[in-house]
């Protein structure tokens, strides 16, 4: 059967991608893939390409387009070939919902420009090392200067996606305590900018899977957060990663299906004309055996 959920025009952008990958990822994936990361000017490439402004609103620079598929034909297309876009996913599936959802008009204005060019890339950071997915048991505190012109950020996060290259972090920081009746609360975000001071990466993370994808340790000592930094409203922001953190998990399911797609196809690229153990493959009786010795 075939399928209905693409048009002609997002055919159009498989093909653009498609021709993309080859001219300027597979010639220097290895070199990728050795180094645990994509280099920081390929994203300036997939923002000339258009891929980080699809989804954004016309008036600053995207397309204004309201749709996954677009992304959903780029986790196809990479898995097809073999390779991936390193860390940029998380700048577009994770970045981008918090800036559409919580960002100002000012706020917008500001970010969503560089943010369709890839001149400011963006990761998410929840993840500590002492709390893992328990994310109401987070750490981090941001404090509200007395002239309540910033706030000061203190504390660690671990396994950031896109955490060495990017410019712009949405750290998930605590404004106030937990409340007694309600553990959630307290917790806000903030669009930390990388290069404020007491801003710092520590090890990028040495990973079986997922090479291409820096991911890294973070660390804020003392960091200035203006408070024009603040996304939505403070000690909302538990309510605000449950609602989005849904667009990571359609990712997380797409990208499995899209790989696994793709390893059939290899396997069957494999099996053609070739030999396994010294013999043709046409040669075996068991179809599942020749399949589990080529993969």
């Amino acid at each position: 059967m075939r399928r209905t959920v693409f048009n002609e025009d997002h055919e159009a952008f498989r093909e653009t991608i498609r021709a993309f990958i080859a001219a300027e990822v597979v010639p220097v994936y290895d070199e990728w893939f050795a180094a645990g990361q994509a280099p920081r000017d390929f994203y300036l490439k997939l923002g000339e390409l258009g891929i980080f402004g699809i989804e954004v609103d016309e008036e600053y620079g995207g397309a204004g387009i309201d749709s996954h598929k677009y992304e959903a034909v780029i986790y196809e297309e990479t898995a097809r070939a073999g390779v991936s876009f390193g860390g940029s996913g998380v700048h577009t599936l994770l970045g981008l919902p918090y800036i559409k959802m919580l960002a100002t008009g000012e706020q917008k204005k500001r970010w969503l420009p560089k943010f369709a060019s890839g001149e400011e890339m963006w990761a998410l950071a929840m993840t500590e090392p002492g709390t893992g997915s328990d994310v109401a048991g987070m750490k981090t505190t941001a404090k509200l200067s007395e002239d309540g012109t910033h706030y000061v950020l203190n504390g660690a996060k671990t396994f950031i996606t896109g955490g060495v290259h990017a410019d712009r972090v949405i750290v998930c920081a605590r404004t106030a305590a937990p409340r007694e009746d309600d553990r959630r609360f307290g917790i806000s975000l903030f669009a930390v900018d990388t290069k404020s001071e007491g801003y710092s990466v520590g090890r990028k993370l040495d990973k079986l899977g997922l090479r291409v994808s820096d991911t890294a340790e973070l660390a804020f000592v003392d960091v200035k957060v203006p408070v024009e930094d603040l996304m939505g409203e403070e000690n909302k922001g538990f309510g605000y990663l449950g609602t989005n953190l849904a667009s990571e998990r359609w990712g997380i399911a797409f990208g499995a299906y899209a790989q696994a797609a793709a390893a059939v196809r290899f396997a069957k690229e494999y099996v053609q004309d070739r030999t396994v153990f010294g013999k043709t493959v046409a040669s075996f009786q068991n179809t599942k055996f020749e399949l589990a010795a080529c993969q």
